[in-house]
């Protein structure tokens, strides 16, 4: 509790929508209050760059608020770098959530000692699909002729050349490589935010310019290094790498949606089978029919100093693909 009150969020002065901060103290970056209406308070942590580590805080700071049960507190949103909490403002001022949610954060063990629920699901995919490749030839048709992204109607191609890798059986391979860890749910309902928890496999490919008005449901896509899976058909940015099985079913045909229609969580960490179009469809079938078992593994746990300590001997390695990826991003087209 020492700690807590020496770190005690101040009041801001400023930015009516800055309640408050917390400075960075003891290895633990600085927290950001923001007022996000009458029943919401927004939590920032860090600064605006990508950290899975700070996405492990604030996990943390999640499991935390939900095990201390805070008064008034109605739901939690986590996200890559922030909070959003829903609370009752006719029961809980801002200034007694704020206070209790930074005691939360302030007791939390330095980020080497967290251990975030994760469980594990594998997902097949069908790489460089029918469908994907349908609606990228129609973009070429109607949207884009030149689009640099697009080589014989797929995206894969472009996307191995501008990570420096020989083709797309081998981007495809590195996609295969890596667990993609679920930072966050949302934009649209179900939709993951998942980065590679490997870095030695993160492959990183510019958006669609402009953006792409078909995109299947269950579309696989990467922009930049994150990868998503469209939970619904919809316009996108993200360059198209393959599909997979439903991950949001309204209708909650299949057991895995009995609870939540909305299949991933944030702290998940995903997997990929490959198949083929003729597989998926056969699979897709057996989720609506109900007979599909989703591979999903409940009971894990990602320790977070063990992960640290794995990135750490992987440096090199890791520095030698970002190097040779930078380089073949410089030059390479970008649309």
């Amino acid at each position: 509790m020492a700690e807590a009150v020496a770190a005690a969020p101040q009041a801001s002065m400023g930015n009516k929508a800055v309640l408050a901060e917390t400075p960075a103290r003891q290895g633990r970056p600085r927290a950001v209050y923001r007022s996000a209406g009458d029943r919401f308070l927004m939590v920032e942590f860090g600064d605006m760059e990508l950290d899975l580590t700070l996405n492990f805080r604030v996990l943390g700071l999640n499991q935390a608020i939900k095990e201390t049960a805070l008064p008034g507190v109605i739901e939690t949103i986590p996200a890559l770098r922030s909070i959003l909490i829903h609370y009752d403002s006719t029961t809980l001022e801002p200034d007694d959530l704020i206070r209790a949610v930074d005691d939360l954060y302030a007791a939390l063990p330095p980020v080497e000692g967290l251990t975030i629920p994760s469980r594990q699901v594998r997902l097949p995919v069908a790489f460089d699909d029918q469908w994907s490749r349908a609606d990228i030839a129609r973009y070429v048709q109607f949207i884009r002729k030149d689009a640099p992204n697009i080589i014989d109607g797929s995206n894969l191609p472009y996307a191995a050349m501008y990570n420096g890798l020989r083709d797309a059986e081998e981007f495809i391979d590195y996609t295969m490589k890596t667990e993609w860890w679920n930072s966050a749910v949302g934009f649209f309902p179900g939709l993951p935010f998942l980065y590679p928890l490997d870095p030695r496999y993160a492959v990183v490919i510019p958006k669609y310019n402009p953006t792409r008005p078909w995109t299947p449901e269950g579309a696989v896509g990467i922009a930049g290094p994150c990868l998503a899976i469209y939970p619904v058909a919809s316009p996108g940015g993200y360059q198209l790498i393959g599909r997979t099985i439903p991950i949001y079913d309204a209708q909650q045909r299949n057991p895995a949606f009995a609870a939540n229609p909305i299949l991933l969580r944030p702290g998940d960490r995903i997997s990929f089978t490959r198949v083929s179009d003729d597989e998926l469809v056969a699979l897709r079938d057996r989720v609506f029919d109900g007979s599909y078992v989703y591979q999903i593994e409940h009971e894990g746990t990602l320790g977070v100093g063990e992960y640290v300590a794995q990135l750490d001997s992987i440096k090199d390695e890791t520095a030698a693909f970002k190097s040779q990826q930078e380089a073949a991003a410089a030059r390479t087209p970008v649309p």
